[in-house]
């Protein structure tokens, strides 16, 4: 009996993102301060990027164009008010955020050592000892992904004050809550099915580079730059196959709260009247813009949970 714990807790180690032994404390602060350090470099670039995909006319590509889109009515200001315009919904976006990367980042290696602990031999035995850690951490992160929806009322309240920003004017955030309730989850389904793939793509594409291409066998004996390798591979991977839903997603989130619209009506909408090019659009500036922020905090994540680990 002893033995086959021993070997349980082998196993578990060895499926481990951060491994087996990393510490309630170390996930907490890696992942928060991957959350508070993204925040403070790219809240303007998810602006810009939430801006793009919420655009739902046809435009020629242009400086003119673009310059509108991004900065709506401060479009012919200076460059400081239009850098001011980027940091709408600041506030929100510090709550989603912070929680989001320490829930994501912190809570997917318990998740991945409680899918090892169900099914850990079975991925060794389908899919042999190295892919099966991979398959393992893709596994967790999207039933993580899928968890995240919890967090969804704070996502709707950045993505409208950063795309619509009237519907919040003279509006406490108390007074949201209680008047618009389940309203705020609004988009819960398309945002799970969002997540569920991109985090999939996010987690198991970084643990491919970790273990496939560099053969770790645990990741925080990975490098600073193996984990910036490993999380742009997760990162891109993530961005690609979620584009579609995503832009559904932030199209049902910026709607008024009087005006909604299902995101049925939004595909259906979308297809007629811009093709079905528009389920990617924005997906280059996103990868261009947005990547770097993903891969920033990813890589941020992993280097300081490994380091905490080791030093607290």
């Amino acid at each position: 009996m002893s033995g086959q714990n021993r070997n349980s807790t082998s196993n578990v180690e060895a499926f481990s993102v951060v491994g087996g032994n990393s510490s309630l404390k170390a996930r907490l602060l890696g992942s928060g301060c991957a959350g508070v350090f993204e925040l403070a470099m790219f809240h303007p670039v998810d602006t810009v990027a939430k801006r793009l995909m919420s655009n739902q006319k046809s435009y020629t590509l242009s400086v003119g164009n673009v310059n509108a889109i991004i900065f709506q009515e401060h479009a012919n200001a200076g460059i400081f008010n239009k850098w001011k315009s980027l940091f709408p919904g600041i506030g929100f976006a510090a709550g989603y955020k912070i929680l989001q990367r320490t829930y994501k980042f912190g809570g997917q290696p318990y998740m991945k050592e409680y899918v090892n602990n169900q099914c850990g031999k079975q991925m060794k035995e389908t899919f042999g000892p190295t892919t099966g850690k991979t398959v393992t951490s893709a596994i967790a992160g999207s039933l993580m992904g899928i968890g995240e929806v919890a967090l969804l009322p704070l996502d709707v309240l950045k993505i409208k004050s950063q795309t619509n920003p009237e519907v919040l004017k003279g509006r406490g955030v108390v007074e949201i809550f209680m008047k618009e309730g389940r309203g705020l989850y609004r988009g819960a389904t398309w945002t799970a099915a969002r997540n569920a793939p991109g985090s999939f793509a996010l987690f198991g594409g970084s643990a491919f580079i970790h273990h496939s291409v560099f053969g770790l066998d645990k990741t925080t004996d990975a490098t600073f730059l193996q984990n910036f390798a490993a999380s742009i591979s997760g990162a891109i991977a993530s961005i690609t196959v979620a584009a579609p839903l995503d832009v559904i997603k932030t199209r049902i989130q910026n709607k008024p709260f009087d005006a909604p619209e299902s995101g049925v009506q939004i595909v259906r909408n979308l297809i007629r009247k811009e093709g079905f090019g528009a389920f990617f659009k924005g997906l280059t500036p996103k990868i261009i813009v947005v990547g770097p922020k993903l891969i920033f905090s990813f890589t941020i994540a992993q280097t300081m949970i490994a380091y905490f680990e080791k030093t607290l």
